[in-house]
């Protein structure tokens, strides 16, 4: 054991100089004192190959004296047997951290996995819902418990309550837990089957999605209805009542509509373009106005500015989805939705007008599903929409008794 030279008091009282030195305690341990006051243990030594080695024990006060020379100790006993202490605290640290990573709880590899995954989500709402629906079905069961000791039944404790009365659910539910175990598996922190896996596993236990879904579809008015409900919607003055008017003459999607802001936006041309980020597609999308809709526009109180095109309560904000649907309840129509508008668009388009397929769903910004077709179509079908949107605002002028005139100018107006 090496002779010790310092005092407590001596490691206290070291004051700082111009230059770094070291206090000598013997056997390789110094306290190295900076310019600055910060002082730290040092223990150096002669490597196998004859080098000079240094390890950094750490910062007194908090590591003390006494505290320093027991690392001091244990690392001489390294260099008597041979060995290098910095390979073997690399070595260690390395053991530490696969010991720390092996003792990952299921709930702790779901947030590791939403974290990485979350770069290549739409939004944020998608890595909420992947949160909150462990949160509230898995984790309760095997959130605590390490990836390796989940099994099919605990999957089936997880699923079963929930498989015939909140189907999607449980079948997102099954996927997430599958791609969580999977990610746990490729770091090392399970062997074997995936318990969550649905071919050739869980579809041997659990009844086909397809057999006990119930198909959700949001309620939608039949078109032939649109002009009534139009009138009613006309009558009330509120700014949520414009906006879900605007929502239908453009067959945009809530988001997009509540979203908007006057930048967005060219009445000239009349144009509005939705920008890449604010769409499910991820890419822009110039929607052509009718008359109809540059005329709602220029009534708003907002118009001229450069904020949201529908503010809501608070200046500046724009509404929120529940202003429309409270819109729908006051108006006892709270059997429609305002995503079921734009199946009311769809099923006219169809089966009232003459316009290709592919307009109608270039309007609705739906992404194309043939990799072929997507390759090759170049354009937007614009100058088509626009007459597609102008006929739409015109069928519901026309149902719901109105008028329409058309001017040079291209504005309508309802008499």
């Amino acid at each position: 054991m090496a002779e010790s030279l310092l005092r407590n008091l001596q490691c206290r009282s070291a004051k700082p100089r111009a230059t770094v030195y070291r206090l000598n305690d013997g056997g390789g341990l110094f306290l190295q004192v900076k310019p600055n006051g910060l002082r730290y243990w040092q223990f150096r030594y002669t490597k196998p190959d004859g080098r000079e080695g240094l390890i950094q024990i750490g910062p007194y006060p908090k590591i003390t004296l006494e505290q320093a020379r027991v690392a001091r100790n244990e690392h001489q006993a390294a260099v008597a047997s041979g060995d290098d202490p910095a390979v073997l605290r690399k070595q260690q640290k390395v053991r530490r951290k696969v010991e720390s990573a092996r003792s990952l709880t299921f709930k702790q590899c779901a947030e590791q996995y939403i974290e990485s995954r979350a770069a290549e989500w739409r939004n944020e709402k998608h890595a909420q819902q992947w949160t909150n629906t462990l949160r509230t079905y898995a984790h309760p069961i095997i959130g605590a418990l390490q990836p390796r000791d989940i099994d099919t039944d605990l999957v089936l404790r997880i699923l079963q309550p929930i498989w015939l009365a909140k189907n999607e659910t449980a079948t997102r539910i099954r996927g997430r837990i599958e791609n969580v175990l999977d990610w746990a598996k490729v770091r090392g922190l399970r062997e074997g089957e995936n318990p969550a896996r649905w071919s050739g596993h869980l579809d041997h236990l659990l009844p086909a999605p397809g057999k006990v879904q119930k198909p959700q579809h949001h309620a939608a008015l039949p078109y032939s209805d649109i002009g009534t409900f139009a009138v009613a919607l006309r009558a009330n003055t509120s700014v949520a009542a414009r906006a879900l008017e605007f929502t239908i003459l453009t067959a945009c999607r809530t988001s997009e509509a509540l979203g908007a802001t006057w930048a967005e936006f060219d009445l000239s041309v009349p144009v509005w373009t939705v920008p890449g980020e604010r769409m499910k597609a991820k890419r822009d999308h110039r929607v052509p106005l009718s008359s109809a809709a540059v005329r709602l526009l220029r009534t708003l109180p907002t118009v001229g500015g450069e904020g949201v095109v529908f503010e809501g309560a608070r200046q500046g904000y724009p509404l929120s989805n529940m202003a429309l649907l409270q819109l729908l309840k006051r108006m006892k129509r709270d059997d429609l939705t305002t995503h079921g508008f734009r199946s009311t668009f769809r099923d006219w388009a169809s089966e009232c007008t003459s316009f290709a397929n592919e307009v109608a769903e270039m309007a609705l910004a739906h992404a194309i599903r043939d990799k072929t077709e997507s390759a090759y179509r170049r354009g937007d079908l614009f100058e088509k929409r626009r007459a597609m949107m102008q006929e739409w605002a015109d069928f519901i002028d026309t149902q719901g008794g109105a008028n329409v005139i058309s001017l040079t100018d291209g504005v309508a107006l309802a008499g």
